[in-house]
């Protein structure tokens, strides 16, 4: 796990050059339809978190997050004529993710298939197929194949904007602001040791970075064996907010910039005031650094392409816990590379 977090750097420059030539058949493939749908699971629905909301940011396109099991379980017979449907696996053979694409297909829709291996089943129905470029990934939880996804999503957006190459500049830093985090560590050993010393935990972000903090939260439980919650700061204050006691810390993730900085500055004073056992914050401005009990540094990138690096400094806390904890980060307990969501059919 830590060399792969570690090779993200070439995986992520390799990637955005590789898919920025298909803007143009992204953009053609869209005319005419009205909306972005997402199908995935585990980490590439975190991933598809964050192309729904730069979809609809910076984008001016409606997307949504769609119910596999609408297509695999039930049947149902929906006009998608105006959708475009994403499906997004890393291995690209997940069964139920395929199934959910010829579904969509049947019914109208245009398909474009994200995912790390080119000769999969996946992408070889798809209409348009945007094949990472993260190399092979040999440990079970997903880091470089994750962010290789968060490009795929930035240059789907950027296909659909009314200007594209808005987001050009922004992504050409990324990967060079992605080796400085993965170098410098800033807070990381630290925010481990505040992570182990309970084994309450809850992980909250908004926004553009809302699927960091949910992937953040799925690698603090499939690596770390940590029932965690990840929770828009919105969701965590309308109830959830009141379990938090001396047993919990509290990870926070924010961008450096945008709208949602100051809430989340807030709720790490809130979260004081409440008496966690500690706040851990990545990313934010200075505010919000002082907020928090330990700051982890996150990239210098405005909010729409910080996602690509802010999720490192979670994978390097939760790859330093897991030995912490005397886990095998490369390993979790009974988890492969390739799930299938219902293995007895299959």
């Amino acid at each position: 796990m830590a060399r792969e977090i570690a090779e993200q750097p070439e995986a992520l420059a390799r990637t955005i050059d590789s898919l920025r030539p298909l803007r143009p058949e992204l953009h053609a493939l869209a005319q005419g339809r009205r909306v972005v749908l997402f199908v995935a699971r585990g980490s590439s629905d975190n991933a598809a978190t964050y192309g729904r909301y730069l979809l609809e940011v910076h984008s001016g396109v409606p997307g949504g997050l769609a119910a596999p099991s609408v297509a695999t379980h039930y049947n149902a017979d929906l006009d998608l004529s105006e959708a475009v449907v994403v499906s997004v696996s890393q291995s690209g053979e997940t069964g139920e993710i395929i199934e959910t694409q010829e579904w969509a297909a049947a019914r109208g829709a245009r398909t474009v298939a994200v995912t790390n291996d080119g000769d999969s089943a996946l992408a070889g129905a798809a209409d348009l197929a945007l094949v990472t470029r993260a190399g092979r990934e040999l440990a079970v939880p997903a880091t470089k194949s994750y962010t290789t996804q968060l490009a795929a999503m930035a240059v789907l957006a950027d296909a659909l904007s009314s200007k594209p190459g808005g987001l050009d500049t922004d992504l050409d830093r990324v990967p060079d602001e992605v080796r400085r985090l993965v170098e410098r560590r800033d807070g990381v050993d630290e925010a481990a040791t505040r992570l182990a010393s309970t084994p309450e935990a809850l992980v909250s972000g908004r926004g553009i970075s809302f699927g960091t903090a949910l992937e953040a939260a799925l690698k603090l439980e499939e690596t770390c064996l940590r029932p965690v919650r990840g929770l828009s700061y919105a969701d965590l204050r309308h109830g959830p907010i009141a379990v938090v006691d001396a047993e919990h810390v509290a990870l926070l993730v924010s961008a450096g910039d945008g709208p949602m900085v100051s809430g989340m500055t807030d709720l790490a004073h809130d979260l004081r005031r409440r008496g966690a056992a500690a706040t851990v914050g990545i990313g934010g401005d200075t505010d919000f650094a002082a907020a928090v009990d330990v700051a982890v540094a996150g990239p210098a990138l405005p909010e729409l392409v910080a996602p690509l690096a802010l999720v490192v400094p979670a994978q390097l806390i939760v790859e330093s816990l897991a030995h912490r904890l005397g886990l095998d980060p490369d390993a979790p307990r009974g988890l492969s590379k390739v799930t299938q969501t219902d293995p007895e059919n299959t």
